[in-house]
């Protein structure tokens, strides 16, 4: 019973074949997902999306990378987070990766959404859905900053697609995080990412694809899908001494807590 942690099942290239790719996670023993909201325009369809399957769910945000979209404000992100089967805030955060001829003061537009995202999601008590690139000191300093701080009245969260190093690991599981990997953990230049893996809490870690994005070996460089987060479970047992079977189990139980879902049966 694995549980892909984050993926975006509404994006074109796996919308359109969706009977195929639900077919595949039953093969595969993929039992659950959290598809992730990017924009405002796209949250109807994921969310109507995520409705239509007792074993998916959905988020609700506007990714740190979406400009020209329909701003979030607080009213917003309370209404559509407080839906039925919406279990998150995001995919929030920051991401300076493309500053192009910007300066990172430049950003101040990014650091304000995402502050917006941390209030809605203390409101509502739901946990935060993280993207961070480039900007993971920024990224800490806003958590804390809104009061994200392990306690009672934090909402808590995941750094998602996790590509950072072990400080930056630890200081997000201080805050009371959670970590989840990604098909990157498979990748051959990606050993300081396994590394930062080892370390982690068994209680702390989550799986998923990131798709259509980010495809594990075998299939590196296609289009990859919840099927595939098996891949991801194995190599993370394989860094765990552990097997992919209780991967699969552990990694569903840390979901549960996290989100608040009823367990697998």
């Amino acid at each position: 019973m694995f549980t892909d942690s984050h993926c975006h099942l509404t994006f074109p290239e796996l919308a359109g074949n969706w009977p195929a790719i639900a077919q595949a996670m039953a093969d595969a023993n993929v039992t659950r997902a959290l598809c992730i909201c990017t924009t405002l325009e796209e949250f109807e369809t994921v969310h109507t999306f995520a409705q239509g399957a007792d074993y998916l769910w959905a988020s609700a945000g506007v990714h740190p990378d979406n400009e020209g979209v329909m701003e979030p404000d607080l009213p917003t992100l309370l209404e559509i987070g407080s839906r039925p089967k919406v279990i998150a805030i995001g995919e929030t955060g920051l991401d300076y990766y493309r500053l192009g001829v910007r300066t990172v003061a430049d950003m101040e537009w990014q650091r304000n959404r995402f502050r917006l995202h941390i209030r809605a999601a203390r409101a509502l008590q739901k946990p935060l859905v993280i993207h961070t690139r480039n900007a993971s000191e920024d990224t800490l300093r806003i958590l804390r900053e809104e009061g994200e701080c392990a306690d009672s009245q934090s909402a808590g969260g995941v750094f998602h697609c996790f590509t950072e190093d072990a400080d930056v690991a630890r200081q997000a599981l201080d805050l009371g995080f959670f970590i989840s990997f990604s098909g990157i953990l498979t990748f051959k230049s990606a050993q300081s990412i396994r590394d930062v893996a080892r370390m982690v809490p068994m209680d702390r870690l989550l799986i998923e694809t990131d798709s259509p994005y980010l495809a594990p070996v075998p299939y590196r460089g296609k289009t990859n899908n919840p099927s595939y987060v098996p891949f991801v479970a194995q190599a993370l047992a394989e860094l765990k001494d552990s097997n992919v079977e209780e991967m699969a189990i552990l990694t569903s139980r840390n979901f549960d807590t996290l989100f608040g879902v009823a367990p697998c049966v």
